[in-house]
């Protein structure tokens, strides 16, 4: 397999002079910056629901593949104009996997079950329930019944030849069911993208590390990098774990030579700023390319975007809030595109407030919102991007724009369910 492609050097470069960067205009950077990295490998088609395809895919064989009955009932040749119609009734039956060879004549019946190959002579099926049957020789029935009726044609759904999906469609559960009932095999997919994960910080512990004297020690249990892991494991990307780096230049330089050398992307949280300890943001600068994109948006606003020995990197916030919405609106678009799918684009709607705030004008927010019982929909009371159990309150984000200042209840505003973003 060929190497995966490189990005160039200046994919994340933005117009000079720009200090606070407008949303729309990052992403924009992003996604014009980015291109698909990963080559493709062929895999079995029950392998393939999460995965990516590289090529268009097309049906080998008609859906469905053969004219057959859609209920259980009596099969003959149509129409039946007349009420009281009456039809000879052939011995045998036609069933699901057992074909009726013999011909069905003019003025006889035979009795069939849904999905059974409709015998030579019929094209027409009574209901079962419209039949009444006196002897074993004949049925009797009242119509009409248009010819047709009760069958479902061969090809009907899809047709041998037509497209089925487009590359860069991700195969979700349903469309296996699609792939395989039209005769697909296997299918060419891109590699798995691989995503490594790290936090750095000093005051971090590992989850189930003894937690007594939490305030004298002054720690906190890392709770970003497994929500990282998770919901990139969720996405359907291959991740790895580089654990908690300290906050040292060396230790955190060895980190990303390894990452670099074993994934795809290096997504960190925490560094990302220009503190004394914000070793992330000062190391990609002078010693990889760093674009430090300071953006107009609450929460989040510092997110470091670079690349390390030619591998792109995120440095998230290390607040948990605004690691989670960067990872939203910013990381799942860009790791679509680096994976092959695509732009990513989550599903919204409008809705009415059910609350009243001010905001700065000039700049985004997104707060973590749910809808309620009548409909509208609500914010967490606390917009601060350490309240991680508003993440947990929360079903999805109201997104504020930049011209907005005020919202006042009853106003329409725009609501991302987390459930558009696979949550």
């Amino acid at each position: 397999m060929n190497k995966n492609k490189r990005l160039p050097n200046d994919c994340f470069a933005l117009p000079r002079g720009i200090t606070w960067t407008p949303v729309d205009q990052a992403l924009n950077q992003l996604r014009m910056g980015l291109s698909n990295i990963k080559q493709s490998e062929r895999v079995s088609v029950l392998h393939c629901v999460g995965r990516i395809l590289a090529n268009s895919v097309y049906a080998k064989v008609n859906n469905p593949p053969f004219t057959n009955s859609a209920v259980d009932g009596y099969g003959f040749c149509g129409p039946a104009n007349d009420l009281g119609n009456r039809l000879k009734l052939l011995s045998g039956i036609a069933a699901a996997g057992n074909r009726f060879n013999a011909g069905v004549p003019k003025g006889s019946a035979v009795k069939i079950l849904t999905g059974a190959v409709l015998p030579t002579g019929v094209d027409t099926v009574l209901l079962k329930e419209d039949v009444e049957s006196n002897d074993q020789n004949s049925i009797t029935f009242n119509g009409p019944l248009k010819v047709g009726a009760n069958t479902r044609n061969s090809g009907e759904d899809v047709v041998r030849g037509e497209q089925l999906f487009n590359e860069g469609h991700k195969v979700r559960p349903q469309d296996l069911a699609l792939l395989i009932a039209t005769g697909i095999e296997d299918v060419e997919v891109y590699s798995l993208l691989r995503v490594g994960i790290l936090s750095t910080g000093n005051e971090l512990l590992d989850a189930g590390s003894e937690y007594s004297d939490l305030a004298q020690k002054g720690k906190v249990f890392d709770s970003n990098r497994p929500m990282l892991l998770s919901l990139l494991r969720r996405w359907g990307f291959e991740v790895f774990d580089f654990r908690i780096i300290r906050d040292d230049k060396r230790l955190l330089r060895e980190s990303l030579d390894q990452a670099s050398s074993e994934v795809d992307v290096i997504i960190s949280s925490g560094g990302a700023s220009a503190g004394d300890e914000d070793h992330v943001a000062k190391l990609i600068k002078y010693e990889g390319k760093l674009e430090n994109w300071r953006i107009a948006l609450k929460p989040g606003r510092p997110l470091a975007l670079g690349l390390w020995n030619g591998t792109p990197i995120f440095g998230l916030p290390g607040n948990p809030v605004a690691a989670f919405v960067c990872s939203l609106i910013f990381v799942r678009p860009a790791l679509g595109l680096l994976a092959g799918g695509g732009w990513f684009n989550p599903e919204s709607y409008n809705v009415k407030s059910g609350f009243n705030k001010n905001k700065k004008a000039g700049r985004r927010e997104y707060l973590r919102a749910r809808i309620d019982e009548e409909g509208e929909v609500q914010i967490f009371p606390s917009e601060g991007s350490g309240r991680i159990s508003s993440l947990s309150w929360s079903s999805g984000l109201l997104e504020l724009f930049e011209h907005e200042e005020k919202v006042r209840e009853g106003d329409l505003v725009k609501f991302i369910p987390y459930s558009s973003f696979d949550l």
